[in-house]
């Protein structure tokens, strides 16, 4: 994982001052989180916090080593050394973190930034001393296990990492070019975290020894223990299992080291993937913790973040130049970065978007920092907070970082106090000091062959770019023997321990009640945090949209959140905003769905506001034309995303024409061509609360929750729609290859399936633990051997889609290209020969793996409405999870295998490989299927 940085969105560290009614003040709350720190002998510090709310618990290593340490042409290792360490140790079997843990019912993973790198799992709590067997082993004895082999291995993968998010990605050059050209040569952010693919091909065994001899002792690390625990056993344990684990030499701390440009920089780039342009302007600013980031948080919000801000009116409202445009604070440990980024509509001239940024900040200059909007802002952060720390992990991750990188784990608290302090006077001082008449670099990336968009006066930047050849020879490798060594003396036997006491998954209690209208209502309460997630499920979504017309209900589903007939597009959005709410309407294949967020003492209102959307339309026109370029823009990027274009040719193989399925819910640019304001007019007709299911989950009892929707059963009570029927055609693809060219990509996407069943079909359950051991996560067949043994890929999964209709099994990769006709024919064989290799052993593990893992999937308010959602939508009963459990344990070898033959037989499969034609078609050819089937990014054949 190359970045783990946005993972901890900056919401879980800002305070907040909520009101219910905007004109009252209410009294500033204080925010923390509680925990217990002590330090072992060898300088490892330790923080343990205990939450009951679900069986499970959370385990973060955090070292305070990012790509901020590494030397010239060694660019790249803090990452490499993090896939490094989760391939073997000592006293734990090789491919066991990957393997083991989500056998355990456990999820894991780890992530590297510019400072620092994580290591994370989520286990039941049975699990505990098991994963701290892991973790501990992994942390003090994994060196002697690193083989040359090994490390040749792990460098494909990261290879094939970098191809998938920056090489083969449009703009995924962006950040190196920035970093190059913001930051002198040799500091340690001007260059990516990535690193060089030079770099890290020349990476030996020794570098690798002496990253670990350097940054990897206890002292520079902290551990967080979160969840269901026992304070003193969680001591006991920790104390066993690290206390023995080298210190390490002190790592010397850097101190900030911001930059400043003497002159602004303007660069570009014709990026072979991109469809649309895009300009960055990227202006230097201060490091995390400093006092001026908190306003410079609230200035980003104000210049780009609502229908209020400059940024927003000139450039989208007024010059409808783009979609969107974006402003924010993105500090680091050592400087920081203040970035306005707009990816324009297709063929916009990127002049014209950078005088119309420079016209935004001059309004901003001249109106000011709004009262009202900053109240808002901080109003909104409230939700946010407690959004931020919902589940354990996240918990874990806060009180990690503020340790490792500010000393305090409770640091929470502080910041809460600090956002909550930000003033107008705060706010214009930050924007004049770093931003006002401040140089800048910027950036340009615009299609391949479209130089006439580039920023008059850019020079070229430059790029590191690879060359994928068709002789693999040097990239076919394997991860060879374990490594010979003398094992190291420890005090006590480090063989797995045993698991704990066994938890069981049992369902939350389930509320139900129906209304007069015909809404029906399900409910979960949780009192752990005073928030509120809920959502109105609406029968109907894309299924509904015209043949000719598909992306209405999308495009519908967009407009309804502009405005209402008394409330302005900008005035909408602040009414929430100031309840500490958010609100969204999206259109989905089998429905249309209204989701909230909010405070529990603000419930009531919010509600009032979505009643005030749905029965209340603005039907603003020059909102509908914004959309509806916005939409234009959208899709010419898809054309961008290979995962995309095989997803969509996919499933118009399976559903054909003459299906509404056979097209993207969002539509194609043929298909929105047709629609007009009149035909969203037309689908409003089509919302009925006979057709709708109210979810809600979190701090609201039943009966304040049936109160609330009063207004809204007194108000809405239109009749549901006649719905169309559509046949899924005769599946008589099987045994074809689809090819797509995308020139010049580095890698190739591969997507493998056919048609099975609803998800409302009792076998649908049965088909999803069948796919486990195949495509479930890490520990399945496809990732083993794609990635752990090949190095082909860096991810390779298969699975259902979920809906009333027929939906598809699909198994999937991004391969390196010149591995692309092996990768065909692994995935054939594991697919060809699935049910006959299925064991007795298989099925125990399947089985222990799924019931574990239930135990931490339920965690979040959201994965809540997911119970109730599939409750509502399949007539499942309150008790479907425990029901399925039971159906998994009853599930013999002879099940799975005849669920397999039956629903996931090869040769009734197709494939799509979307890749570079000039070096790819003809190895696809010679891979068993005949002659690939040519088709073009819109999924139509080539005649």
């Amino acid at each position: 994982m190359a970045s783990f940085k946005y993972l901890l969105s900056i919401i879980l560290i800002i305070g907040f001052a909520s009101c219910q009614n905007p004109k009252e003040e209410v009294p500033k709350k204080e925010f923390s989180i509680s925990y217990e720190k002590f330090t072992l002998e060898n300088g490892l510090e330790v923080i343990l916090h205990k939450d009951t709310s679900d069986p499970m618990v959370a385990v973060a290593s955090i070292f305070h080593v990012g790509s901020n340490r590494e030397k010239p042409g060694k660019t790249g290792f803090a990452h490499f050394f993090e896939h490094m360490s989760f391939n073997d140790s000592e006293n734990v079997p090789m491919g066991a973190n990957r393997k083991l843990i989500p056998e355990w019912g456990g999820s894991r993973n780890g992530g590297t930034w510019s400072d620092g790198t994580i290591y994370y799992e989520v286990v039941p709590k049975d699990a505990f001393e098991k994963i701290l067997w892991i973790d501990s082993d992994r942390m003090g004895f994994m060196i002697n296990t690193v083989t040359q082999e090994a490390l040749e291995a792990e460098i494909q993968v990261v290879k094939n990492e970098k191809r998938e998010r920056n090489d083969n990605a449009p703009y995924g050059h962006t950040d190196e070019v920035i970093r190059k050209n913001l930051y002198p040569e040799g500091h340690p952010y001007s260059w990516t975290v990535i690193g060089s693919l030079k770099d890290l091909q020349t990476a030996s065994l020794e570098d690798v020894k002496e990253f670990y001899r350097e940054y990897y002792g206890a002292r520079n690390a902290t551990l967080v223990i979160a969840g269901d625990i026992d304070m003193d056993e969680a001591k006991q344990m920790v104390d066993k299992w690290f206390g023995e684990i080298r210190a390490g030499d002190p790592v010397e701390s850097l101190g900030p080291m911001p930059v400043s440009l003497e002159a602004t920089k303007m660069l570009y780039w014709e990026d072979n993937f991109a469809k649309l342009p895009e300009l960055r302007m990227v202006y230097p600013s201060v490091e995390n913790y400093h006092a001026d980031g908190y306003a410079l948080e609230a200035l980003g919000q104000l210049l780009s973040g609502s229908k209020n801000a400059p940024l927003y009116q000139v450039i989208v409202e007024e010059e409808k130049l783009a979609p969107n445009a974006g402003s924010y604070q993105d500090g680091n440990e050592l400087a920081g970065e203040f970035v306005i980024r707009v990816r324009a509509n297709a063929g916009t001239d990127l002049d014209d978007v950078k005088v119309a940024i420079q016209s935004g900040m001059a309004r901003f200059e001249q109106n000011g920092v709004n009262e009202r909007d900053l109240k808002r802002i901080k109003a909104e952060l409230e939700t946010g907070l407690y959004q931020g720390v919902e589940t354990v992990l996240n918990k874990a991750f806060q009180l990690a970082i503020d340790n490792e990188f500010y000393g305090d784990p409770g640091y929470i608290a502080e910041q809460a106090k600090l956002y909550q302090a930000v003033t107008t006077e705060d706010v214009m001082r930050v924007y004049n000091t770093y931003i006002k008449g401040k140089p800048y670099l910027m950036t340009s990336f615009v299609p391949a062959g479209m130089p006439e968009l580039i920023v008059e006066g850019s020079e070229l930047a430059e790029v590191e770019i690879e060359e994928v050849l068709a002789d693999v020879a040097e990239e076919e490798v394997s991860r060879g023997d374990e490594a010979e060594y003398e094992k190291t003396v420890t005090k006590f036997d480090r063989s797995e321990p045993p698991f704990g006491p066994q938890a069981t998954f049992t369902m939350p209690d389930i509320w139900t009640g129906e209304m007069g209208n015909g809404m029906k209502v399900y409910g979960i309460e949780n009192n752990e945090i005073p928030l509120v997630s809920f959502d109105l499920t609406i029968k109907g979504g894309h299924w509904l949209d015209p043949l000719d017309k598909a992306g209405v209900s999308d495009l519908f589903a967009d407009l309804m959140m502009e405005g209402t007939q008394s409330k302005t597009p900008a005035e909408l959005e602040e009414a929430i905003g100031l309840l500490g709410s958010s609100i969204s309407m999206n259109g989905n294949p089998e429905e249309i769905r209204i989701y909230g967020t909010c405070l529990s003492r603000n419930f009531e209102p919010t509600l009032a506001l979505v009643e005030e959307i749905l029965l209340q339309p603005r039907w603003d026109t020059a909102e509908y034309n914004r959309l509806k370029s916005a939409l234009n823009t959208k899709l010419k990027g898809r054309e961008a995303n290979p995962i995309q274009i095989a997803s969509v040719a996919f499933t118009r193989l399976m559903y054909g024409d003459d299906h509404i399925f056979g097209y993207p819910s969002s539509g194609t640019i043929t298909s929105t061509e047709n629609i007009d304001l009149d035909d969203l007019k037309s689908y409003y007709a089509n919302l009925s609360p006979q057709l709708t299911s109210v979810h809600i989950a979190g701090d609201i009892d039943r009966e304040t929750a049936l109160k609330s929707l009063g207004s809204l059963e007194k108000n809405w009570t239109s009749e549901a729609p006649d719905f169309p029927s559509y046949n899924v055609p005769e599946q008589d693809k099987g045994g074809n290859l689809y090819f797509i060219d995308f020139p010049g990509a580095k890698q190739s996407v591969i997507f493998i399936g056919k048609a099975t069943v609803s998800a409302g079909d009792p076998d649908f359950v049965k088909l999803d633990y069948a796919n486990e051991k195949i495509g479930g996560g890490s520990s399945g067949q496809f990732f083993q051997i794609l990635r752990i043994e090949k190095g082909y890929t860096y991810g390779a999964y298969s699975f259902f889609r979920n809906t009333n209709e027929i939906a598809p099994f699909i198994a999937y990769s991004n391969v390196r290209s010149n591995a692309t006709k092996p990768s065909l024919e692994i995935f054939q064989d594991l697919l060809s020969n699935y049910a006959e290799n299925f064991t007795e052993e298989d099925v125990i593990t399947t089985q222990k793996k799924i019931q574990k893992s239930t135990l931490r999937s339920y965690e979040s308010l959201g994965s809540k409405l997911g119970i109730l959602r599939d409750i509502s939508k399949y007539g499942k009963s309150n008790k479907y999870l425990e029901e399925d459990q039971e159906t998994l344990r009853n599930m013999t070898l002879e099940d799975f295998k005849s669920t397999i033959e039956t629903y996931l037989d090869e040769s009734d499969m197709y494939y799509v490989v979307v890749g570079d034609a000039a070096t790819q078609l003809e190895e696809v050819r010679q891979a068993g299927k005949g002659d690939p089937i040519l088709m073009d990014i819109n999924g139509n054949l080539i005649q």
